[in-house]
Formats: structure tokens, sequence, C-alpha cells
């Protein structure tokens, strides 16, 4: 479910109480992977969410690996000076996750090895004297290409094999695991709950998992994996009746040929993407998701028909939940019309634009709340997959993958000629965006602040409720440049130009 609309005042939700997950697995295990995914649901279900990160904050207080004493990673005896430095990283640790919960955090992930079972077993009970859950939460892996692939993409990566040859790092990596599995405990106690998850999603067991949220906590992992895969997201072509929804026309003519360079623009893009990858964009199959609309699934004819030629496989799916934001009585209104025929309607629009619900329309919450299965299918699917959607369906879907607020929601815009790339990675997601058509129904934005649409006259301000969930004038407003700037840690660019996209 999206985050619910009302508050309380502890600012915990769903009678949980406060939550710590103590991850336990060898190193390279998926650990992080499974942290990060599970911290991006909670939040997306309104639950104040933390992931500390031992490993992070270890390289953060004492470098790389190479800045360390060279029996930090050993198992037995260790030098006082080693004993001293890991006692700094796992009392900074804890200290974080006190903070967090002190400061109104519901759920804190810690992401570490935690492998020795007393060890474990001591911050379970400090945790547990006062007041709060603990669920200890254990990947375990022997798939060793699963291993290798975590290896080379994530860990090599990190500031602890800076400078370091590729295959070097690889070896020493694996060092680190060999004295690692010498000592390793896995979960066997009972008395705490427990998910034991294999192969990242290959099979889980839980132990005494009670109540909502954990129980969510469980169904949310038993959909995710960490196989690479990409993802893209387009809008459909231009239809022969932009502003309507109930009419549920075909695409204009300039929207077939938009469908051709949306086809080519994917095919192109994604060959590039894989090859610098190291994958054979032949050996992979393409999943198209569009909604039931006429003009949605249109748009992905092409491919099918490419397909057929000599173009990777690819498979098309509808799904009726990914059909448009129904607008209501606003239905074909121009925002001035809706501001003139529902003076108070609109005032609450403006005031709360993701929460606002018109006369007989939905909310964007309630679209979020829609949406739901398909962000669960979204985790599930291991394939490559191109979503050619409606504006306001792709704003959810990349806010929950990129990790916006809901509020911002309305405020993503979604213009038709850009195509946005997202991979999932272990530490989030990693975007960008690429511009391939200027045609009719492309928004354009003039010199002097007007904005147009390509080749046309006039703007179709008609389905701004759509298209556009609020004025912008003095607000913040996301491209989808400013998207992947989001998702790549760069600084979001802020616009103030009033309007309504096509």
């Amino acid at each position: 479910m999206a985050a619910p609309l009302y508050t309380t005042a502890s600012g915990l939700l769903f009678h949980a109480g406060k939550i710590l997950i103590l991850t336990v697995g060898l190193p390279a295990r998926g650990k992080t992977h499974i942290s990060r995914a599970l911290e991006r649901y909670l939040r997306w279900m309104g639950v104040k969410t933390h992931v500390v990160s031992l490993g992070d904050y270890r390289r953060k207080t004492l470098g790389g690996a190479q800045k360390l004493p060279p029996d930090y990673f050993n198992i037995g005896e260790k030098s006082p000076e080693t004993l001293a430095l890991r006692k700094k990283v796992s009392d900074g640790c804890e200290n974080m996750i006190w903070e967090f919960f002190e400061g109104g955090g519901q759920v804190v992930i810690y992401d570490a090895n935690n492998g020795l079972r007393k060890n474990r077993q001591a911050l379970a009970e400090k945790f547990d004297k006062l007041g709060i859950h603990v669920i200890m939460l254990e990947s375990i892996c022997d798939n060793k290409e699963i291993i290798e692939t975590n290896i080379r993409n994530v860990k090599i990566s990190s500031p602890d094999y800076r400078g370091w040859d590729q295959d070097k790092a690889v070896e020493d990596y694996y060092g680190r695991i060999r004295l690692r599995e010498q000592a390793y405990e896995t979960i066997e106690e009972t008395e705490w709950p427990y998910i034991r998850i294999f192969n990242v999603g290959e099979k889980i067991m839980v132990n005494k998992i009670r109540g909502y949220l954990q129980s969510r906590i469980v169904f949310f992992l038993m959909n995710i994996h960490n196989r690479f895969r990409m993802i893209y997201f387009a809008r459909s072509g231009q239809s022969l009746i932009e502003h309507s929804y109930k009419a549920d026309s075909d695409l204009s003519p300039a929207g077939w040929e938009y469908s051709e360079r949306l086809k080519e623009a994917v095919l192109e893009r994604r060959a590039k993407s894989l090859e610098q990858r190291g994958y054979d964009p032949k050996e992979r199959r393409l999943v198209i998701w569009t909604s039931t609309r006429r003009r949605a699934h249109h748009t992905a004819w092409p491919f099918l028909t490419s397909a057929r030629e000599s173009s990777p496989r690819v498979k098309v799916i509808e799904k009726p939940q990914m059909c448009e934001i129904n607008p209501g009585v606003w239905d074909g209104l121009t925002p001035d019309q809706a501001r003139k025929f529902y003076p108070e309607e609109w005032a609450r629009f403006v005031k709360d634009p993701y929460a606002f619900r018109a006369p007989r329309a939905e909310s964007y919450h309630d679209l979020s709340v829609r949406l739901e299965p398909i962000l669960i299918e979204l985790e599930r699917e291991k394939e490559d997959l191109l979503i050619i959607g409606h504006s306001s369906v792709i704003r959810c879907l990349l806010a929950y993958l990129i990790g916006l607020p809901a509020s911002e929601i309305p405020a993503i815009e979604v213009a038709r000629g850009d195509l946005l790339e997202v991979v999932p990675t272990s530490y989030g997601v990693h975007s960008q965006a690429f511009h391939f058509w200027d045609g009719p129904g492309r928004r354009v934005d003039t010199a002097d602040g007007e904005v147009e649409l390509g080749h046309l006259s006039n703007r179709d301000e008609n389905n701004f409720y759509e298209n556009y969930a609020e004025d912008t004038k003095g607000k913040k407003k996301f491209t989808t440049s400013d998207l992947a700037a989001h998702c790549n840690g760069v600084e979001q660019r802020v616009l103030t130009e009033t309007s309504f996209l096509p």
C-alpha cells in the first residue's frame, strides 16, 4: 500500500512499534541489495526507515581497506589497536541506530555481517530490553554465479579497492570470504523472530513473524531478486482525442510515427547499454507493459512487428491497473474552467494535489494504492522492461523507484519524447534521460516562458488533471533530467515556470 494519509502522535504506523532488522550473512550474499530494496518499499508505505551500513560507516570513519591494520578482517586474536578500531565502528553504528529511533524513526535495517551468534545475541538483547522489536534477516547464498556477480559489480567498486587491478581485487575479496566462513554461525536460535532468504529470493523461511508490518516485510522479501535488468519509461503516443478520459481513442498519425521512433530509440539505447556491460542483447528478452487503453498498447505494436523480423524477443503485456488517473467531473476541462466551475475544490486541489480527490475522480493517493500490485510485479520482473504508460502512472512508478516522497509525485514532469533508463543497483538506482522526439504532442518551452506543443498552435490544457497535477508557480517541478540527477546523487534543479503538460 502507499503511505497512509493519516499521521500518529508517535509517528509510528500500523501498531507495529519500533523494529530493528539485523542482517546476517557472509560477504557478497546480497545483504545490501536486500536492505536498500526493503528500505525503499517501507518508505513508500510511509514507514520512517533507515539503513545503517557498517561497511559504509567503517569506510567513512577509517578509510578504505588499505588504511586498515593487516589483521582487521582476520578471525581470532587481534591487536589492541584493531580491537579499538572495530569497537569504534560498531559503537558508532549503534549510536546512529539509537539516534534514528529517538528522532521518531520506526524501522532500522542494520546492514552488517553479524555472523557470530554471541555478538548478534548481545546486540538483540540490548535493544529488546528497551522495547525495540528485533528481527534477524539472514541471506544465504550458495549460487557461485550470484556471488561472483555481486563481487564484481558491487564490492570491488567500493573505496576499499580504489586503484586495484580488478582480478586481484576479486581474489582479495574471496580471501575475506574464506576468513569469515571459518567462524560464521548460521541462524539456529529460535527465540528471536527471523527471516532466512536463500539465493536472494529462491526460498524463504520465517520464524515468529507477527503483525501487519512484519508480515508485509516478509511479503516484499518473497518477491525480490538481484538479477541485472534495465527498466525504461516512456509515454504513449499522441491520440486522436487527447483531452478526454472517456474517449478511448486510437493513436493519431503523429502518434503512430512516435511509436516507430520510440521503438528505434529503445532498441538502440538498450543494445548499447547491454553491450557496454558485456551482455548480448539478442540473448535477452524485452518485456513491455502497457495499460489497456488503445493509445498505450498500440504504441507497443512496432516492437511486435520488428520482433517477427529480426529484433530481440519481445513480449507485450496489458495491465488494467496501469490506466491513467480518473479526472472525474474535471474530464476535458481547462485549468481556468475547473477554477471557475469548482472554486472550492480547486482551492483544495492546489493546496494538496497528491491527496485531493475531485468529485467522482481519483486522487494521486488512490492511484498509488491501485498501482501497488504493479510495484510488486516490478520487483519480481527479471527481464529487461519497457513501461509505455500515461504520465500520471509513470510519476508514481518513478517516485517509488527513485525514492521521492509522495507529496512530490504530482510535480514530476514526464514529457512525451523523453526516454528514461533506470538500472537498479545494490545501493539504489542509476538513471539517465534521453530525448528522441520533437513532433506533435511534445511539450516545448519557448524563450518568453510560454508553453507550446510541437507543430501545434495551441496548448491542449483540457487534460491537465492527468498530465499535470498542480500549478507549479513558485514550487518545485521535476523533469526527467532532474529525476536522473536525483537518482545519481546530483543536486536537483528547481524550475518555477507555470505550465500544464500536454
